[in-house]
């Protein structure tokens, strides 16, 4: 990867309504970041935490959150694409998440991103993104969501 796909402004990202907007780097996902995931949001559910027991639970080895996976786009999102003149961008919401495959902790996971629509407003620009977070060597992605955000020029 070279590098986040560049935009001068929110007019060039509109422009590219309909494109894939670029794939990010792979990323190993820890126990550590499960770990600290479960202590953020409460969630220890054995699934992710209790690793002799996940071990012989039905995916084999301890699996990240869902909403770790799913929160992990911001991240994607620097990574795969930046628009210059933007004084903020916000999350605005989701329309549509779901987890075909759980992301078994020592996988690697990366996002790739499509601009679905992007819609102007009174308090900025709506851009809605489809993101598909793949999962090294699975036939399945990891999650597949469409976020709405609010770029505000």
């Amino acid at each position: 990867m070279s590098g986040p796909r560049v935009f001068p402004d929110i007019d060039a990202f509109a422009a590219a309504v309909g494109e894939p907007l670029g794939t990010g780097p792979w990323h190993e996902i820890t126990q550590e970041q499960v770990n600290l995931f479960a202590d953020a949001t409460g969630d220890h559910q054995w699934i992710h935490v209790d690793l002799a027991r996940a071990a012989e639970g039905p995916f084999g080895a301890p699996i990240a959150h869902g909403y770790l996976t799913l929160s992990l786009i911001p991240r994607f999102i620097g990574e795969v694409y930046r628009i210059e003149s933007l004084s903020m961008g916000v999350n605005y919401g989701l329309n549509k998440v779901r987890f075909p495959q759980p992301v078994t902790v020592g996988s690697r996971i990366r996002g790739h991103a499509e601009l679905v629509s992007v819609t102007p407003g009174p308090q900025g620009t709506q851009a809605v993104v489809r993101w598909t977070i793949e999962i090294e060597n699975a036939e399945k992605p990891a999650c597949v969501a469409e976020t709405v955000g609010l770029l505000v020029p």
